[in-house]
């Protein structure tokens, strides 16, 4: 153990308990995952894919307070890649979920590029690489987006590198963040995806460290991606094969990633996402328990 990391604030999202999905018969009940992320000992939710946690602001605060709960950030899609013709339609929706997340009293608004294949038949939907009109609307447009989010709502913008969108590998990531303002938005590093892309999460908390904004805790079981590399699988196919992993047992070790992140100097939040949809309903509460347990003994 290398010492309390006591800039690392730690969390869990819907995402650990299979939930990828406003509503999704196959999901928990929003209650349920309430209870159980409360019971396995972490204090900060993300609110996850918007309308499955009540939409109501007070009712949520009452739900989440009274297990003592504390909001961290919400999640959006969108596809500023496409350029000036999606901005309205993107800041409607962005617009919903950042006023929830403001008021739950949360300051992040993480943003995942939409995915550039169907991730139920692997279809492609678009290429995977992007013309330079196109980097230049998706940088431009991300932009703009950090920007309006803070004035409007007073939200930090960051952005999460995914498997299957245009900000997946190493080189998307660097060009993505040498192409921006670290003013107006910076990164959602996620462990897993990247590692999932072939990327280093160390190496880039090390060479870009201004510019980490947030984390996601997540491993990848390397067996399993060499499978899904090999059959040239979408993403949702690959975490049905449990391509993401309970630490500690995937890649990359999350304790140099937490010690790298403690060494930034400033307070981050590091939540827990261990990709699993669809799930049994028992199956991530004991999982949940377990990741604390961990990151409890890497000192976060």
């Amino acid at each position: 153990m290398s010492g309390p990391l006591d800039r690392i604030m730690v969390g869990s999202a819907p995402d650990s308990w299979g939930v990828w999905f406003p509503e999704d018969p196959r999901q928990v009940p929003w209650e349920r995952f309430l209870d159980e992320v409360a019971e396995a000992g972490y204090s900060w939710i993300e609110l996850g894919p918007y309308g499955y946690l009540p939409t109501d602001p007070a009712r949520l605060a009452d739900e989440v307070d009274r297990r003592g709960l504390r909001v961290s950030a919400g999640t959006v899609f969108a596809g500023l890649h496409r350029g000036p013709s999606v901005w309205e339609a993107t800041w409607a929706q962005v617009s919903q979920v950042a006023a929830l997340t403001r008021e739950m009293g949360a300051r992040h608004l993480v943003v995942i590029p939409s995915f550039w294949r169907d991730d139920r038949t692997a279809e492609p939907l678009e290429p995977p690489e992007l013309t330079g009109e196109q980097w230049a609307h998706l940088t431009k447009g991300m932009e703009r987006l950090g920007h309006e989010v803070k004035e409007a709502y007073g939200l930090d913008l960051v952005v999460h590198p995914h498997a299957d969108t245009h900000i997946d590998t190493e080189d998307h990531v660097e060009r993505f963040l040498d192409s921006t303002d670290g003013e107006l938005v910076n990164l959602c590093l996620d462990t897993g995806h990247y590692a999932y892309c072939g990327g280093d999460s160390v190496e880039l908390i090390e060479n870009y460290g201004e510019r980490i904004g947030y984390l996601h805790l997540k491993q990848v079981d390397p067996e399993v991606l060499a499978g899904v590399v090999r059959d040239r699988l979408p993403f949702g196919p690959a975490v049905r094969r449990k391509v993401m992993c309970e630490p500690p047992s995937g890649v990359p070790e999350l304790e140099p990633v937490l010690v790298a992140a403690q060494r930034l100097g400033v307070e981050l939040f590091a939540i827990v996402e261990q990709d699993m949809y669809p799930c049994e309903p028992d199956e991530p509460l004991p999982i949940a328990v377990r990741t604390r347990k961990f990151l409890r003994s890497c000192g976060a």
